[in-house]
């Protein structure tokens, strides 16, 4: 089996027709630092991008927000007329301050001129999913997501997207979306040692709903690297890779966008598609969960 065959195995959104590998690639990184302007070298950038989709990623994670404008850009010069397969993701419900901070951007008409932002900078008619960004940048925070989502509704109705998504959401407005129109995916904080979302993920596998973790890599105490180290030492890979495939391991609908600027990163990522962790080493990678609920407690 080779890792442009399998990445970790597809899986098929709920009432789509859309199937994907669920080891895919975040743009995020693709901008400067923070976030903010153009990469140091667009041309690697470019090369980045066509080395993923050409290693078997068809699962893209981008928002006009980041850059502002230059994921998005980068992702239309270097992939447009676009693969039939590849599956585009973005998100609105934010925009960018010109001291690089991070604003709400929640009205209907922010919404509006956002999905057409990324219509535009994508070069597309239409895009595959759309995500509304809800919560503030950490963890989401319980309100209405009625008025929000109903704007995106409108547009997909409208056929300039085709699903919809939500980001930083709680399993109650997750709930109140999902009156509104079909959801396909949650994209939330998530990774081995900060697991808040457990059981809504086993309930959105439930119902076909694929879950995306957001920094899938980071938050790691020293306490809990160490354990990654010892888990990659037994398993003879690195701690990035281990804490990649745990996601794999945690539950079929988890689809993973880790983001890098570094061919050789995207290269280690990849291969933690193929890499089969033993039970004890699963065991061992709950338990650090648990270790940074203590030392969080104790605080």
């Amino acid at each position: 089996m080779t890792i442009a065959t399998t990445l970790g195995g597809t899986f098929k959104l709920a009432n789509t027709a859309l199937t994907v590998k669920r080891m895919g690639y975040g743009a995020m990184k693709l901008t400067g630092p923070e976030v903010w302007g153009p990469p140091k070298d667009e041309d690697a950038a470019i090369a980045l991008l066509r080395e993923a989709v050409a290693s078997g990623v068809n699962h893209i994670d981008t928002s006009d927000f980041y850059g502002p404008h230059v994921s998005n850009r980068l992702i239309k010069q270097a992939l447009h007329p676009y693969p039939k397969d590849l599956m585009i993701v973005t998100k609105v419900g934010a925009r960018r301050g010109p001291d690089k901070s991070w604003i709400p951007a929640h009205s209907k008409q922010e919404i509006i001129d956002a999905v057409h932002d990324n219509l535009r900078n994508l070069g597309l008619d239409v895009i595959d999913v759309v995500n509304l960004r809800v919560g503030p940048p950490m963890g989401p925070a319980e309100g209405s997501i009625a008025e929000r989502l109903s704007a995106l509704a409108e547009l997909k109705n409208k056929g300039l997207i085709r699903h919809l998504g939500l980001s930083n959401v709680t399993p109650t407005q997750f709930t109140e979306g999902r009156k509104l129109t079909e959801i396909v995916c949650v994209q939330n904080l998530y990774n081995v040692a900060h697991r808040h979302d457990d059981a809504f993920i086993d309930d959105l596998a439930k119902k076909g709903v694929a879950y995306v973790p957001f920094f899938p890599l980071g938050g790691f105490t020293p306490l809990q690297a160490k354990e990654l180290d010892a888990a990659a030492a037994e398993v003879k890979s690195s701690p990035m890779q281990v804490a990649l495939a745990w996601l794999l391991h945690r539950s079929p609908n988890i689809l993973l966008i880790p983001g890098t600027s570094s061919a050789e990163h995207l290269r280690e990522n990849l291969k933690a598609a193929e890499l089969q962790l033993p039970k004890k080493v699963i065991a061992e990678l709950n338990a650090i969960a648990k270790a940074g609920a203590a030392a969080t407690h104790s605080h």
